[in-house]
């Protein structure tokens, strides 16, 4: 895991987005794209029959220059490795298109200030089209603790394992590892199954196990992000399929909201 890539885009989460792919750029020692996005507005009606999409396009390509001018100023004094790729259009096609090497892609969970770019919409379409390993920040989040405490979400199923395998490269720089299962019943791959495929990788983790019977899976891994101080939570994502999870919530929808931690996540 040694290519990161991260959104750039002069938003309300691009900080956060900037000073988690420094930090874990760093950890990893590896290299770091920066994808500057102009993104294409979406107008209908007179005024973009007027012109109007082309005047806000040419105004978005602008502060985007000035974005990259600002960014880049301040890349070389983290003098971590890096490229930068300036691209325009809508945001989904112009992300997907960039990961193709990419190890790891950092965006934001769902940002709590501004509705728009919509990132709980962009991780889960990464997710399903890429199947690329996401970091998702929080909008208020200060870096990646990547020598923290890792909280590893278990339920024994394909996507907990793909995670669990994605980060093992970053659970390997982690000061302390737990494995959490909640238990809802339907477990069929238990946690310390999980526990010594880590320890082969020179991992030693916790195995800390919660029943689900009293509290819903969501609110069980809030509460222990919490309670054991996680820097980080790892969880595979949209164990049903996503139209499912759409209508009736699920871990994954209400993490990319809630989580108060970044987000390591993989499908």
């Amino acid at each position: 895991m040694k290519n990161v890539l991260v959104l750039m885009h002069d938003d309300a989460g691009q900080e956060a987005r900037f000073q988690a792919a420094v930090d874990l750029t760093r950890a990893l020692d590896g290299h770091l794209t920066c994808i500057d996005i102009a993104i294409a507005p979406v107008f209908v009606g007179d005024y973009a029959d007027c012109g109007g999409t082309a005047l806000l396009m040419a105004d978005e390509e602008q502060r985007e220059g000035v974005n990259r001018t600002r960014m880049e100023a301040r890349l070389r004094v983290e003098g971590v490795p890096y490229d930068w790729i300036d691209e325009k259009g809508f945001l989904t096609p112009c992300v997907c298109d960039s990961t193709a090497l990419a190890d790891l892609v950092v965006l934001n969970r769902e940002l709590d200030s501004i509705p728009y770019p919509d990132m709980r919409e962009l991780v889960g379409d990464l997710l399903v089209k890429t199947g690329k390993p996401i970091v998702a920040v929080p909008e208020n989040a200060k870096g990646f603790d990547a020598f923290g405490h890792a909280l590893v979400a278990w339920d024994g199923s394909e996507q907990a394992e793909a995670a669990l395998r994605a980060a093992v490269p970053l659970l390997q720089h982690a000061g302390t590892v737990t494995i959490l299962e909640v238990d809802d019943g339907s477990i069929k791959l238990p946690a310390s199954e999980a526990a010594e495929y880590l320890s082969r990788h020179g991992i030693k983790p916790i195995v800390r196990r919660e029943s689900a019977r009293e509290d819903i899976p969501s609110t069980v891994l809030l509460d222990t992000i919490e309670a054991v101080g996680a820097a980080y939570l790892v969880m595979g994502g949209f164990g049903h399929r996503r139209f499912i999870e759409a209508a009736f919530g699920g871990v994954t929808k209400r993490m990319l909201k809630e989580c108060p931690v970044p987000l390591f996540i993989a499908h």
